[in-house]
């Protein structure tokens, strides 16, 4: 946890997301490779012209400006009040961004909920994924899809770089990751103008067995997975992503 918590939720997420080091850190993040699976993505589900999309935690909204460029109408929501203001500024008319927590459900239905790159798994208690997935359930129109693109826990764990430095605007940043109580954990350590920092982010080592079962539980229908952003098939040990697509 950091030293700034957030008191209004106290949670690692609300203080450590609306910081600017969490910018900093993931800026070189691959959106060639975003864009190109969103293209895949939509190309798939067949998604009529003008289609209705949420994209839940959308942070700065980046994915959402791009699926909005591809001609869909699209609503940004995210818990971060910084990161849904700066995503403000690209809003138009079929682009719109709030405030909102993925545990509660619109008030409006859409053709295609999207949850991107590992934005599940946050809350410390297994019912707030739980009333995630409802939520999601609840937000889809009667023909509508969607997707949750998760790490693949088994080849992440595999896969785990225990301790590495990562030098970004000449600020580095020690990380350590491991396996805790059923979280994946990263450690983030670092100085900036003569102040410390230390930063944890924790996501629930979900399975493809989780969902699954979670999925069960909120009467919602698996209907594929994939293994990447090209949409390749899914192996337990080898692929770097769960996508799954589901009702």
């Amino acid at each position: 946890m950091s030293e700034n918590t957030n008191s209004k939720t106290n949670t690692w997420f609300a203080s450590w997301f609306d910081t600017p080091y969490y910018h900093i850190l993931y800026k070189d993040r691959n959106y060639r490779e975003a864009q190109i699976f969103m293209d895949n993505l939509t190309h798939y589900l067949n998604l009529p012209d003008n289609a209705k999309v949420l994209d839940l935690a959308c942070g700065k909204g980046r994915h959402s400006i791009y699926l909005n460029q591809l001609g869909f109408t699209v609503l940004g929501v995210d818990l971060s009040e910084n990161s849904i203001k700066v995503a403000n500024k690209n809003a138009n008319d079929t682009l719109h961004f709030e405030v909102h927590d993925m545990r509660e459900p619109l008030e409006e239905k859409f053709d295609a909920v999207f949850n991107l790159f590992t934005s599940f798994g946050y809350f410390d208690k297994d019912e707030d994924n739980l009333k995630t997935l409802i939520a999601i359930k609840e937000n889809l129109t009667e023909y509508g899809f969607a997707v949750i693109d998760f790490m693949n826990v088994p080849f992440v764990l595999d896969n785990l770089v225990a301790e590495e430095t990562k030098t970004v605007d000449a600020i580095d940043f020690h990380l350590k990751r491991y396996l805790s109580d059923g979280y994946i954990i990263k450690e983030i350590n670092f100085e900036d103008q003569g102040q410390k920092f230390h930063y944890t982010e924790k996501v629930r080592a979900l399975t493809l067995e989780d969902f699954e079962q979670m999925m069960e539980e909120a009467g919602i229908y698996l209907l594929d997975t994939f293994g990447d952003y090209k949409l390749k098939k899914y192996h337990k040990k080898d692929s770097e992503r769960l996508i799954m697509i589901f009702k």
